[in-house]
């Protein structure tokens, strides 16, 4: 039997961007996805903080040390530049395998830092 576990999650980061007219995705800074084992085209869950929206949708890298976090395409309806988020992403593993399994966790700075 498989299961779905966190694999990877930034905690508490903080929304620089919305690009309503852009294709849908969000825009994660290099770095935050190296320190997060995330990576350019996963598939990730997007929770905000300051209005209780939750969204999936998929990564895009960002350019590395900007500190971006965009939300883009209609999903920046759902967020306020500013806005806390917290970007979770899932791994699909056997049972017994996730017993053990440890996610990749990071809990950046107010500015986006690693």
């Amino acid at each position: 039997m498989n299961i779905e576990v966190v694999k990877s999650k930034i905690h508490r980061c903080k929304i620089t961007q919305a690009e309503l007219h852009y294709v849908g995705s969000i825009t994660i800074d290099e770095d935050l996805m190296d320190a997060a084992n995330i990576i350019e085209n996963e598939k990730v869950q997007v929770v905000n903080i300051n209005n209780g929206a939750r969204l999936e949708t998929y990564v895009i890298k960002g350019e590395r040390g900007s500190k971006e976090i965009c939300m883009n395409g209609p999903a920046a309806r759902l967020v306020q530049v500013g806005d806390i988020v917290i970007i979770i992403s899932y791994a699909s593993m056997d049972f017994e395998e996730a017993k053990s399994f440890k996610p990749t966790l990071i809990f950046p700075s107010e500015n986006n830092e690693v």
